[in-house]
């Protein structure tokens, strides 16, 4: 479980593909103890066990499952990683609660910059508009954003400008591709009533 709230960034330093599965090393000032080996970490908004870390490399494996429901299935080279570790008891939760199970990828369809601050429209099918309303939570590659605004076949959200500093936010551009996850909560009620 995370809360959305980034604390680093890294970069994909090596990719090893295997028979649909493959490995990512990725380059960070995250720092790790071995007693983490096998704990959770947030990779733009997927949920990945570190399988170890040599100096500033953390080593994870994405299975088949998790190429074909993010957008790690055409990562790159130096692509730049959102990163959180989990959630310890106790702490603060500035967010909200965040699986990094991505429901969706979605395409960006526009980008507005208000002085410092960027409105950002997301594509977003009408079968998955049951899960968001304005003013909810959304994790985008990672990161809790509210919603502004719903639109017929979209969404909007603003990114204020200490986000996109320390976020992959700040890249995006029209026609990428993010990993989206809906709010825990809003799934679970949307199900309960359906039943």
């Amino acid at each position: 479980m995370f809360s959305g709230i980034i604390s680093h960034k890294g970069k994909i330093k090596r990719i090893h593909k295997n028979k649909g599965n493959c490995t990512f090393e990725i380059q960070s000032k995250m720092k790790f103890k071995k007693n983490e080996i096998g704990s959770s970490i947030s990779c733009s908004g997927v949920c990945l066990t570190l399988e170890n870390y040599k100096m500033n490399i953390s080593k994870f494996y994405l299975s088949k499952e998790t190429l074909n429901r993010s957008i790690f299935k055409s990562s790159k080279k130096n692509d730049i990683v959102n990163l959180e570790k989990s959630l310890k008891f106790g702490n603060r939760v500035s967010g909200h609660f965040v699986q990094g199970h991505v429901d969706i990828t979605s395409k960006v369809l526009n980008i507005t910059k208000l002085s410092k601050s960027w409105l950002v429209t997301f594509q977003l099918s009408r079968k998955y508009k049951k899960y968001i309303i304005e003013k909810g939570s959304v994790t985008i590659n990672g990161v809790s954003l509210t919603i502004v605004k719903i639109f017929n076949n979209s969404f909007q959200i603003s990114i204020i400008p200490h986000t996109l500093k320390h976020t992959n936010l700040f890249n995006l551009r029209i026609n990428d591709k993010v990993n989206i996850e809906f709010d825990l909560l809003g799934k679970y009620i949307k199900n309960f009533f359906k039943k």
